[in-house]
């Protein structure tokens, strides 16, 4: 199996992570405007099952380092599946009370909440499980990542209809997902082998990891994504036979962001093995700022935003790149 060799490239790796975290919700956008984010989120998570297969069969399976694919799964100790699978339920569970959190109380509520507290939770929990890099570095790195987030929120918060209804619920609902998604990653990197070239007995390779991190998205959405169709926190309920009524083309790009996010996901796992999991999942993160990026020169989403915004938007890419150079200087 591929085995990165190199703390660069691992950086370069979870800088890809990041774009690709960051992006492929532009695929939503391409969608048809009548084509509900729930409709949508059943491709995007066959998207993510089909990438994770073709890298386990692929990079995965070559080369003589490691083990490769069917080596390792017929070893692999049950309870280090499960751990893999439990990941992605977590981590599924989390995406939707996003959705939620964003429809009941607002994109400048929810998300520096949500992600903000699952950038904290992640890096951590990760580091205390394996410690690597300079603590120090890591966190004032991590603490301007969380800064950007809230400015970006800020930022969108001055956007005309971007208030939301600050609920209660929808607060707790934010809370709840920054929980969780802080914890997911957790579980994948306790199903893998800490040293990829001379791997444990029972652990998993990445590629075996992220096929059954997948699967665990996609077994428990069938539960999940179901009760979101028929009790949705915003608009009316979906049938889920609405599913198959749908173009080709909405079905096209709701796998290719689950194939985006996939290999965003499958190359953070891949430098866990040189970067460590805390360096790996805190560099993913900032793909919020990515989003941004993305809203502001390509989709022009802050055009009519009032005097000041821009000083936002400018501190908030400030104390972004400042954060991620810090954690990759970390690392060294």
């Amino acid at each position: 199996m591929f085995i990165l060799q190199d703390y660069t490239i691992a950086v370069i790796f979870c800088v890809i992570t990041m774009f690709c975290w960051g992006s492929w919700a532009n695929t939503q956008k391409l969608a048809g405007k009548e084509w509900r984010f729930e409709l949508f989120y059943w491709d995007y998570v066959l998207g993510v099952l089909i990438a994770s297969i073709l890298f386990a069969f692929s990079i995965g399976s070559v080369g003589n380092e490691g083990r490769g694919f069917l080596e390792d799964l017929a070893q692999a100790s049950s309870s280090s599946l499960i751990s893999a699978i439990i990941g992605g339920v977590i981590f599924n569970l989390a995406n939707i009370l996003l959705v939620a959190a964003i429809a009941l109380a607002g994109m400048a509520v929810a998300f520096p909440v949500g992600i903000g507290l699952a950038l904290v939770i992640g890096v951590v929990v990760n580091y205390i499980a394996q410690p690597q890099g300079d603590p120090l570095l890591l966190f004032i790195g991590v603490g301007l990542v969380a800064l950007a987030i809230i400015l970006d929120a800020m930022a969108y918060k001055r956007l005309p209809g971007h208030g939301g209804s600050r609920g209660t619920l929808g607060l707790g609902l934010a809370i709840l997902c920054g929980i969780l998604m802080g914890f997911f990653y957790r579980f994948v990197a306790a199903a893998m082998a800490p040293n990829f070239e001379a791997m444990e007995p029972g652990l998993l390779s990445p590629y075996t990891a992220m096929v059954f991190f997948a699967l665990g998205i996609l077994l428990s959405n069938f539960i999940l994504n179901t009760i979101i169709m028929l009790k949705p926190f915003e608009g009316e309920p979906i049938s889920p036979i609405k599913y198959f009524s749908g173009r080709g083309i909405d079905h096209f790009w709701g796998v290719a962001g689950g194939m985006i996010w996939s290999i965003g996901m499958m190359f953070s796992i891949i430098a866990f093995g040189i970067a460590g999991a805390a360096i790996s999942y805190g560099l993913g993160q900032g793909a919020t700022m990515v989003a941004a990026l993305w809203g502001v020169f390509v989709w022009k989403e802050f055009k009519e935003a009032p005097r000041g915004t821009n000083n936002l938007i400018t501190m908030m890419f400030i104390s972004f790149i400042l954060g991620l150079t810090l954690i990759v200087i970390a690392g060294l």
